[in-house]
């Protein structure tokens, strides 16, 4: 067994559907407030709001807001190919979505890398992001394979002092 790096991490997930599906969930502000965030903003490079359905692109600046958390996240992104792989900048480092196609499921495999590797960033971005991934991928395959979320949107989990590290389903 390799070392644990707290540099990277990585995530992965067969979800029965298409690579096509998928990569609109995680690239048009339709798709991924459908699953995932409340809201989300994409700004082109000459500054215009993409549409609901329109995918983001390489260069795009992004503006995300959480159900049941008061931060929001900016960024930029940095890899978007329109089909199988997009990449962003994210809470200090780097995220990457590569989807693999294998006849009727596709494989969802998250990267987040280039973390710092002080005390701080261990315990949000190795840690809690690594725990948070993983359960936003078991949403997104509850989400396109049985129509359901598994997020909690109606109760206020924003009053728990540790909600994000304790409640599973934020």
């Amino acid at each position: 067994m390799k070392k644990l790096q707290w540099n990277s991490f990585t995530k992965k997930i067969y979800i029965h559907s298409s690579a096509k599906k998928l990569y609109h969930l995680w690239a048009t502000t339709e798709g991924i407030t459908s699953w995932f965030l409340r809201e989300a903003e994409y700004i082109s490079k000459t500054g215009k709001k993409r549409k609901q359905s329109e995918p983001f692109q390489k260069g795009d600046s992004y503006t995300w807001y959480w159900h049941n958390w008061d931060e929001k996240e900016e960024g930029e992104i940095l890899e978007a190919n329109g089909s199988d792989y997009l990449a962003l900048q994210f809470g200090g480092c780097k995220v990457s979505i590569t989807l693999e196609e294998k006849k009727d499921i596709t494989i969802v495999i998250l990267k987040q890398f280039e973390i710092p590797e002080d005390d701080n960033s261990k315990l949000e971005l190795h840690y809690g992001c690594s725990n948070g991934w993983t359960f936003w991928l078991t949403n997104l395959k509850a989400y396109v394979e049985h129509g359901i979320l598994l997020n909690e949107k109606e109760i206020d989990l924003r009053g728990h002092e540790l909600a994000g590290y304790q409640f599973v389903n934020m």
